[in-house]
């Protein structure tokens, strides 16, 4: 479908023509509609499927033409970390480029100036807001925020906000917007804790659901079969050959993140950590200096797996199987951007490799099993748990060595959306 044919305002189709944007993406397609009359709505989707345009088109094109009060705060967007609200607002100028929109950022740092710009943004009303939760509440505690006018809500990757802690925070600038509101909820799981925050918050909603995409295929995926006290001893083993770079490692919990960080910094390698517990600033540190590449190896939680953009990741190392199989997808697919190939390792002990069957199945592939180094002793048999009661095909362990290094050459990058 063309976005021509969608009830979108004029001056949304002439910003959409002169950014040579003809098709829609699927979740567009099913979405735009649906928001455009009126409804409340779930959509799960990833990251990469063009869910922002999504919710921001059918929101500008309403404040074009409706009615709305001037000089107030006419949408609230929630975003769970900086670079993910950063993007939304520049899509957004670009989308309201032909309109008299207006619309603030307001996200966690120091920068006393900042701060300033936002409190003027907000007491002045802009239309938009896109806002990390902490950082708005902060403004809203100081008592200069009116939201009894906002007619939009929109949660976008609610699911990370939920596992960075804000749940809490949600609801309490829930209460500050007035009932009668539109309330849009993007996710790209949908675990029971959304499940409740969504019964809590939004009206007989729609519930669109996109299919998981698949990973890139140029993604070299495998595995260890491995005891959990062997875990350690492979990334060492590894890394022993070559200097790591470029490194993703993701663990369960943020706990489990911390202690593997402490292991791999007794084997001197270079390495960050990222989860929940450190504040935004420190978050945003460690990124930097991953990106720089001050810092090799960054172990984390699920809380990047999503919507940070780093193109140019070599390996990602699944410490744990993930709990299921989108965040799979999502994990492996930090590595293989933007022409770059990449490796995907994941490590199964005894109990996980139920889980990581039923991610083979979803995959319909057998993911190459690699043999654990000698002198780490035997590993487990690879014998998961199958509900026929039969376990699956041989798994084709073998000595296989991977290159973990860049490779060049030209792979022609494929726009990745949900099918």
């Amino acid at each position: 479908m063309e976005f021509s044919e969608l009830n979108l305002d004029e001056s949304v189709l002439n910003a959409l023509d002169t950014m040579n944007f003809k098709e829609c993406t699927p979740v567009q397609e099913h979405t735009i509609p649906v928001l455009l009359e009126g409804h409340d709505l779930i959509g799960v989707a990833q990251t990469g499927t063009g869910k922002t345009a999504a919710f921001l088109l059918p929101v500008l094109s309403k404040l074009c033409s409706g009615d709305y009060p001037e000089d107030s705060i006419n949408c609230i967007i929630m975003s769970p970390t900086r670079e993910l609200a950063i993007q939304i607002d520049r899509q957004m100028e670009a989308f309201s480029y032909f309109m008299p929109v207006s619309g603030v950022a307001v996200y966690g740092g120091n920068d006393g100036v900042r701060f300033e710009q936002e409190k003027k943004g907000l007491t002045l009303g802009a239309d938009v807001v896109i806002a990390t939760p902490g950082r708005l509440i902060s403004h809203i505690s100081l008592g200069y925020v009116d939201l009894s006018k906002v007619s939009f809500f929109i949660l976008d990757e609610a699911d990370r906000m939920l596992d960075m802690g804000f749940y809490d925070d949600i609801l309490q600038i829930v209460k500050h917007l007035p009932k009668e509101r539109q309330t849009i909820m993007f996710s790209a799981t949908m675990p029971e804790k959304i499940r409740q925050l969504a019964k809590n918050i939004l009206n007989n909603p729609v519930e669109i659901k996109l299919a998981v995409s698949k990973p890139a295929e140029k993604i070299i995926q495998a595995a260890y079969i491995c005891y959990e006290s062997q875990k350690l001893e492979i990334i060492k083993d590894l890394f022993s050959a070559q200097q790591p770079e470029r490194v993703i490692i993701f663990a369960s919990s943020k706990i489990k993140v911390k202690e593997v960080s402490k292991a791999l910094l007794k084997m001197k390698l270079n390495v960050g950590e990222m989860h929940s517990d450190l504040e935004q600033s420190k978050r945003e540190e460690i990124l930097h200096e991953f990106r720089n590449g001050k810092i090799n190896i960054l172990v984390a939680t699920d809380i990047v797996a999503r919507g940070i953009d780093i193109d140019d990741i070599r390996l990602v190392i699944n410490y744990d199987v993930p709990h299921d199989c989108e965040d799979y997808v999502h994990r492996i697919g930090r590595t293989a951007r933007a022409n770059n190939d990449g490796c995907a390792i994941t490590f199964v002990n005894e109990a996980e490799q139920t889980k990581f069957y039923q991610i083979e199945q979803f995959l319909d592939k057998t993911i190459y099993k690699l043999q654990i180094p000698e002198q780490l002793g035997e590993g487990p048999e690879y014998a998961p748990k199958v509900k026929s009661g039969k376990n699956n095909k041989k798994t084709g362990q073998g000595k296989r060595k991977y290159n973990f290094k860049k490779k060049s050459g030209n792979t022609k990058k494929t726009k990745e959306t949900n099918q």
